[in-house]
Formats: C-alpha cells, sequence, structure tokens
C-alpha cells in the first residue's frame, strides 16, 4: 500500500531542503520573483537570514563563511538585477573553488525568454562560471535539484552551484521527499588515489637530494593539514604555500619557506629553481605562481596531487600525477616512506638564501609603512586570528608579514582579484567563527566597493575589526604604473576624492579611530582588539610610494625576480 507524502509549496520545500542540508545562515536580499519565499521565511526558526545591502556582498559574504568553516554558504536574491549582482561573487568563488550555492528568483516558466520584469538569463550568464546551474521548471523537481546543488557544490572540487527558482514554481505544490542520497552519470570524483601512482612518488622523495612540497588551497579544502604536517615534519621537507595555501602549514615552522610565486619569499622561489623533486599538492600551477611556464622548475621531477583531473597538464606538465583527495594521498604517501631523508645540504642552501634575501623595508625613518602594521598584528595575534584580505598591495604584505598558523585563517581573493571582496567576505567568516578574532585588512580603493556592507556589520554586532590600509593611491595598480608604465599614474591617484573614513564608519554607529603615526600603532591595536561590542574600523595612513617585493614581473622567469626598488642609474 502507497504512503501518502506530505504536500508542500515550492516555498515550504525550499526551506525543509535547507533544514536538511543543516544550512545555518542564509545571505540575502529580497525582491518580487522571491516574496513567496521571503513570506515562508517570516515564520522559520532553524536557520538565520543576514539582510545584505548588495547582492554582490551576499555572495561575498557567503564564500567567507565557506571559507572559514568548510561548510557550504548559501545565497537567496532575487531575479534580473538582484541575480546578476551576485555575478561577481561567483566568478570569484569558481576562481578559488568555494562552496556555496546561490538560489535566484526567476520570472514565470510560462514568461522566460519574453523580456519580461526583471527577467535575465542567469543560467546562461553564469554557465561559464558555475561548477553546474539549473533551472527549475517542475515544482517536483525542486527537492532533488536543491540536493544535487549542494553535493555537487561541496564534493570533488568544491565551487559555486546556481540553482534559477522561477516565481510559479515557487507557488506549486507537490509531494515532498528529499532524496538520502545522489545518483548524478558523468559526475563521480575519485577520491582515493591510484596505489601504483603513490608508491611510484613515494620512491620518487625517497631518492631525491633537494625535494620541495608546493601546497595549494586543496590541502585546506580537503583537511589535509594534520597530514601534511606529519608527512612534512617526519622527512624534514621545506614547504611552500600559494597565496590560498596560507595557513596549510604553521607559517612559524621553520620548515616553512613562506608563499612562493610573484610576490613570494626570494628563498622559496630559489627553492622551486633548483629542486630536482617538486610535489604538488591540490595546486593548480597558475600564472601568479609559474611566471614564464618553460623556465618554471625545470631541474624537477614535477608529482602533482588533485582531485580534478582536469588540473592535471593543464598550465605546467608534470612527469607523475595522481588523481584524488590529497587527504588520503599524503596519508598513504607517509606509510609509504618509512626512513628519514637526508637533506642537510638542501637545508643549508635554502637557509642560505634566507639570509641572502630577507623581506625587507624601512623600520627607523619615523613613516608609517604598511608591513610594520601587519607584523604588529601578526605578533599581537599568535597568528590565531581569521585574517580576511581586500585585494592590492596589502594583501600581498599580509601575505607576506602575517603568520598563518592555522588552516582557515586566511581568507582572501586569488584567482579572481576582486577588489570589494574583503569587508563582506570578513562578515561572513564572523558568522562561522564564534571563539577566535576577525579580522579585516583592506585599501582605501576596495574598501569603498563594497562600503554599504558597515550597516549589515553594525546591525549584526559582529565584533570586526577593519583595518584600512590608506595609501591614497590604488597602490597595486600605481605600483605597475611606477615600475613598468613609464611613471604615468593615471588615474590611481585617490588623495583628492576619499573620504574621512573615520567619519564614514561613526555615521554608520561604528567606533573609529584614524592612525598616521608607528609610535601610535600599538595602543591603537590593542584598544581595537579589546573591542567587542561590534565592528570597529581603524584607518592607517601610511607611506603613499611604498612597493611590494619581491616582485617577479609578468611572464619572467624566477632569475628575473625584482628584490628592491632600482636606483635611476640601475636602468639606464
Amino acid at each position: 500500500m502507497r504512503t501518502t507524502k506530505q504536500k508542500l509549496s515550492g516555498a515550504d520545500i525550499f526551506f525543509e531542503c535547507l533544514r536538511q542540508e543543516k544550512v545555518e545562515y542564509v545571505f540575502g536580499y529580497p525582491g518580487g520573483a522571491v516574496l513567496k519565499i521571503y513570506e515562508k521565511l517570516y515564520d522559520v526558526k532553524h536557520l538565520k537570514h543576514i539582510l545584505v545591502r548588495h547582492e554582490q556582498g551576499a555572495a561575498h559574504m557567503a564564500e567567507g563563511y565557506a571559507k572559514a568553516t568548510g561548510k557550504v554558504g548559501v545565497v537567496l536574491v532575487t531575479s534580473g538585477p538582484g541575480a546578476t549582482n551576485t555575478v561577481t561573487g561567483i566568478a570569484d568563488a569558481y576562481m578559488d573553488s568555494v562552496p556555496i550555492v546561490v538560489f535566484t528568483g526567476q520570472v514565470a516558466t510560462h514568461l522566460i525568454g519574453n523580456d519580461a520584469f526583471q527577467e535575465a538569463d542567469i543560467v546562461g550568464i553564469t554557465r561559464p562560471i558555475t561548477k553546474h546551474n539549473f533551472l527549475v521548471r517542475d515544482v517536483n523537481e525542486l527537492a532533488s535539484t536543491i540536493k544535487k546543488a549542494f553535493f555537487i557544490a561541496s564534493t570533488g572540487r568544491p565551487g559555486p552551484v546556481l540553482v534559477d527558482l522561477p516565481k510559479d514554481v515557487v507557488n506549486s505544490v507537490c509531494e515532498f521527499d528529499y532524496p538520502e542520497k545522489v545518483e548524478m552519470r558523468g559526475y563521480k570524483p575519485t577520491f582515493l588515489g591510484h596505489q601504483n601512482q603513490i608508491k611510484k612518488a613515494a620512491e620518487v622523495i625517497k631518492n631525491a637530494k633537494r625535494p620541495l612540497l608546493y601546497v595549494g588551497g586543496g590541502v585546506i579544502m580537503a583537511n589535509g593539514e594534520r597530514e601534511l604536517r606529519l608527512f612534512a615534519m617526519q622527512n624534514k621537507l621545506p614547504v611552500t604555500m600559494t597565496l590560498q595555501g596560507l595557513g596549510a602549514f604553521p607559517g612559524n615552522d621553520p620548515q616553512s619557506l613562506g608563499m612562493l610565486g610573484m610576490h613570494g619569499t626570494y628563498w622559496a622561489n630559489q627553492a622551486v629553481n633548483n629542486c630536482d623533486v617538486l610535489v604538488s599538492l591540490g595546486a593548480r600551477f597558475d600564472d601568479r605562481v609559474t611566471g614564464k611556464v618553460d623556465t618554471f622548475a625545470t631541474k624537477a621531477y614535477k608529482v602533482h596531487v588533485d582531485i580534478d583531473p582536469t588540473c592535471i597538464d593543464k598550465n605546467v606538465i608534470v612527469d607523475l600525477p595522481i588523481v584524488g583527495d590529497v587527504k588520503h594521498v599524503l596519508a598513504e604517501l607517509a606509510t609509504e616512506i618509512t626512513e628519514p631523508l637526508q637533506l642537510d645540504e638542501w637545508w643549508d642552501q635554502i637557509e642560505a638564501w634566507r639570509e641572502e634575501c630577507p623581506l625587507h623595508y624601512e623600520k627607523d625613518d619615523g613613516k608609517l609603512r604598511s608591513e610594520y602594521i601587519i607584523e604588529k598584528i601578526s605578533e599581537k595575534t599568535k597568528g590565531e586570528a581569521v585574517v580576511v584580505t581586500d585585494v592590492g598591495q596589502h594583501q600581498m604584505w599580509t601575505a607576506q608579514y602575517y603568520k598563518f598558523n592555522h588552516p582557515r585563517s586566511h581568507i582572501t581573493s586569488g584567482g579572481l582579484g576582486t577588489m570589494g571582496f574583503g569587508l563582506p567576505a570578513a562578515i561572513g567568516a564572523a558568522f562561522g567563527v564564534k571563539d577566535r578574532p576577525v579580522i579585516c585588512i583592506s585599501g582605501d580603493g576596495g574598501f569603498q566597493m563594497n562600503i554599504q556592507e558597515l550597516a549589515t556589520a553594525v546591525f549584526n554586532k559582529l565584533p570586526i575589526k577593519i583595518f584600512i590600509i590608506n595609501n591614497s593611491f590604488l597602490g597595486m595598480v600605481r605600483q605597475w604604473q611606477e615600475l613598468f608604465h613609464a611613471e604615468k599614474y593615471s588615474f590611481t591617484d585617490l588623495s583628492e576624492s576619499n573620504p574621512n573614513f573615520v567619519k564614514i564608519a561613526e555615521g554608520f554607529r561604528m567606533k573609529a579611530m584614524s592612525v598616521n603615526s608607528p609610535t601610535e600603532v600599538d595602543y591603537i591595536l590593542d584598544e581595537a582588539l579589546a573591542y567587542n561590542d561590534g565592528p570597529v574600523l581603524v584607518e592607517f595612513k601610511v607611506v603613499k610610494e611604498d612597493m611590494v617585493f619581491p616582485i617577479i614581473p609578468a611572464g619572467k622567469s624566477v632569475n628575473e625576480m625584482m628584490t628592491k626598488r632600482l636606483d635611476p642609474k640601475e636602468m639606464v
């Protein structure tokens, strides 16, 4: 005898699915096409809706929450402009493999393609920047589609998934049945690495004289930091990390070489250039790491471990690919190598490179410098904070000078490089992390791009510490103009147009302070870090013309790294 299932509206099904997926927060903004969902939301108790002030902010908040917790971030917006405003955040999540599910309202199915009010083909628009997307045309398919969306977003190489919800589907009624598991033909991520490949990799590492671990964000996504640490420690292997990999291995450990690539440490890049075995773990050999591809790690036998087979040989041809979850591959590798490696000569060389060209900035000229501020933040938080950055010079200085000792502590926009990411992502992270301070480090340019989200932080009384590194320039663009574009500072000077950030913050009813001397940094940071009655903003008025070094110019090789500002005589 057939059991009659409960009949629910599409809007009720939506919330029941989120309940079963254990969704805690939805970052959203109401509008016409989703009013039925918001009507039901009024009585929903099992999750909290966070009202953003712009839909781009919602997408970045979902990213920040996902990166800080490892859970899926959820966005809910209306059709048309509500949906298209999420595109930058979706693209950002796609580039950095962040698991978010974006629910967009849509006009009724019979109006799709008719240029109806607030209609946009968001499925077509986002097809190149989502891991997958869905247009739900039948309420009977809604529950199974939402199940698939969360499954796709969170498994394999994570990424954004969009679900488009036509108005009539949300209003329709059907029997509710939430599937226990998902079977999708053509989508079966490889979890376990091939045993023979793992054994080959172990033999290569055993015989190496100058091995190097090149660690990407995939290790953090796989929760593989413990396996990485044990594997690196037991074999005394040097570890260098990508921008997204920072925190996968403790930054204050002597085996950490810091970040590699365009603004990486001199010694990390020299190690890459001279290693004989390069083991890439959850990284994709992006151009900011490799520079000129045909000069990248030319002396090395390359092993590449990644859960996404499309990343293998995409940018750099490797000698030994292993497709699988990096956490499990590392555990298997560790069991294959039982004798400690003899790497004393290799470590002597790495230490010589450290001494030859350490990270450096002017410290005794009485000027307020960004590097000093970030060093002080690192010192005072002891690497225990969740640090969210915007994009630009401050982002690279943070990567260089803050010692990240834990995974999911460094949240930034890497692949897309989205200015405006920092503040909303910090808000999302603050909802996910309650036991550690959340710090947003932003530039004066990027901060203004989503400044409206201060209202979200204030309304929710989030104790975020917002530190604006204000050099009155679009600093990274200005740096490139000085180095590579004949010092023509075209439209990068903000000194005449920047607002008074302290008054802006006070207008949002926030505590705010401004600093322009290095002697003030200590006590102002102490005051900001101790304040937990809501967000606090500190503006640091730093040197205008400082530049990030080292730098490998775009398309150049490691051998062409610039470690300091050139004297005009050297440029002749």
